[in-house]
């Protein structure tokens, strides 16, 4: 596919979050098939063959006065298009024992090393959010435990879980996308007891899990707090990211009426992951 054709939007997006979550559901439902989030926007990536100039006047979020959102468009070679990934996609060190890599870097000597093929799915680690989750998996016990992880983007967390000790995962995005990839990065790093499903929270139906973790975003949180708390053996835990620390208040006033308790929580950048026990 060296000769392939895409065609890249750069979005600036004001308020970054809800709004690049938001756009990229319009944009997945129209056939774009990659989105790489970044501190600005979000960049949007259609191969030429199956673009319209047209095209996004079915995306509603571009014309509301809510949101402030301005893009430029290119084209970019498929093979420029993974040069620059490969040329900007950078090992991540977590805890000084997890290393998140692509396959083109050289493995170092750590603890857990998690091979990511960077294909523009959500979840290489670089993100705050990611990072701390990430973080978070390395700071609690998983031996033995079952694990959910929503909105598994590259399936890093997942992996990570396993290699933790973790007996059974259960990774589940909305997008096509990731869920590919995830598959891809799951056999890749010779998981075993990683499932990976294509869905969203109606998937759900009597499983029970000791921890959940969801990296989304505040308003897919929201709506599914009542679906994890169902989910949750007693004493489980929740591991929650996605959203600022203005945010921690309204997600604990949910997860409280649901019978999970704030424990703590981190924070980068006002990105913040937090933990909830059952």
């Amino acid at each position: 596919m060296s000769n392939t054709i895409y065609i890249e939007y750069n979005f600036r997006i004001t308020p970054l979050q809800p709004t690049s979550d938001i756009l990229i559901a319009e944009l997945g439902a129209i056939g774009f098939e990659s989105f790489v989030e970044n501190e600005t926007g979000i960049q949007a990536y259609i191969q030429k063959e199956d673009w319209q100039a047209d095209m996004l006047n079915a995306v509603g979020i571009l014309s509301n006065p809510d949101f402030d959102i301005t893009y430029e468009v290119k084209e970019i070679e498929q093979e420029n298009w993974n040069a620059t990934w490969e040329q900007n996609f950078k090992p991540i060190t977590v805890g000084e024992v997890c290393e998140v890599r692509a396959p083109f870097h050289e493995k170092s000597n750590v603890t857990y090393d998690i091979v990511i093929e960077p294909k523009m799915s959500f979840g290489t680690g670089h993100h705050e959010t990611t990072h701390m989750m990430l973080q978070f998996i390395l700071d609690h016990d998983f031996k033995g435990k079952t694990v959910l992880d929503m909105g598994s983007g590259t399936g890093v967390l997942a992996i990570l879980a396993e290699m933790r000790g973790a007996v059974s995962v259960d990774a589940i995005d909305i997008d096509n996308w990731c869920y590919l990839n995830a598959m891809e990065n799951v056999e890749r790093n010779h998981g075993k007891h990683i499932k990976v499903y294509e869905g969203d929270a109606s998937l759900l139906k009597d499983q029970k899990y000791d921890v959940i973790i969801a990296n989304i975003n505040r308003n897919i949180l929201l709506s599914d707090i009542p679906e994890y708390a169902k989910c949750l053996t007693e004493g489980g835990q929740l591991f929650l990211s996605g959203f600022y620390k203005e945010d921690i208040p309204l997600i604990t006033e949910k997860c409280n009426e649901f019978g999970l308790r704030f424990e703590k929580n981190q924070e980068k950048n006002n990105w913040v992951a937090v933990k909830y026990v059952f």
